[in-house]
This record gives C-alpha cells, sequence and structure tokens, in this order.
C-alpha cells in the first residue's frame, strides 16, 4: 500500500510541478499563449510545445535520480531556473529584435529555435541531476 501511495504522490506532485512551470512560462511573456494558440499561431504553439517538452525533460529526469519527493523538487528547480536563464540568454543572443513580438507575429523560425533552445537546454541540464 506504501508503494502506491508514493506513486500516487509523485505523480501528482510531477503534475503539479509540470502545470507551475507552465504557468511562469506564460507569465513571462507580454501575450496570452492560449489566445495565440486559437488563432493558430505555429510559432508560439513551437516554443510552448518546447517548454512543456523541456520541463518534461528535466522532471522525468529528477524522478529518476531521486527517491525523495524533497530532492526531485529540488533539482526540478535547478533545472527550471536553468530553462527561464536559457530564454534570457536566447534573448541577448538576438539584439537586432524582441523574441516575443516575432513570436506574436506568428514566426516560425523564431518559434521552431526558441523551442530546441529549451529541448537543448534540458537534455544538457538534466545530464548533470544527480
Amino acid at each position: 500500500m506504501t508503494i502506491v501511495i508514493n506513486l500516487i504522490v509523485s505523480v501528482l506532485t510531477i503534475i503539479l510541478l509540470q502545470v507551475l512551470g507552465m504557468v511562469v512560462f506564460s507569465l513571462m511573456t507580454p501575450f496570452k499563449d492560449m489566445e495565440e494558440l486559437k488563432k493558430g499561431n505555429v510559432a508560439v504553439a513551437l516554443a510552448l510545445g518546447g517548454k512543456f517538452l523541456a520541463t518534461a525533460i528535466i522532471l522525468g529526469v529528477a524522478a529518476y535520480t531521486n527517491t525523495s519527493i524533497w530532492f526531485m523538487i529540488l533539482w526540478f528547480a535547478v533545472g527550471y531556473v536553468c530553462l527561464i536563464a536559457a530564454y534570457w540568454i536566447f534573448e541577448l543572443f538576438t539584439p537586432g529584435f524582441k523574441i516575443s513580438d516575432h513570436l506574436q507575429k506568428g514566426n516560425v523560425a523564431v518559434g521552431l529555435m526558441l523551442c530546441l533552445v529549451f529541448i537543448g537546454t534540458a537534455f544538457a541540464v538534466s545530464s548533470l541531476i544527480i
């Protein structure tokens, strides 16, 4: 019975952290992500999907490598901060334009690049999780 309770608590924690991560990411953009998705904005969909997958990668590795929920949460927080840093670093390396403006305009190239920045960062950072 203890194993079942631990599994349920772990799954609920993972879902909560995933949702929390997506809420924080949506607060970082000056537009409403869901409104842009309703309009069919592929660039925003790519960026949002990359964020979701990146947080899932970090959560998965944190859950796999830690037997304690608290350590899993801690490592997720470390990885998540790295994802936010990757966004701001990417913004710094594109001084000619603002990423969020191009996403809102539907620039698929920017959305795809940001998606891959998030996923690549998640893979790199998750390899450091112990």
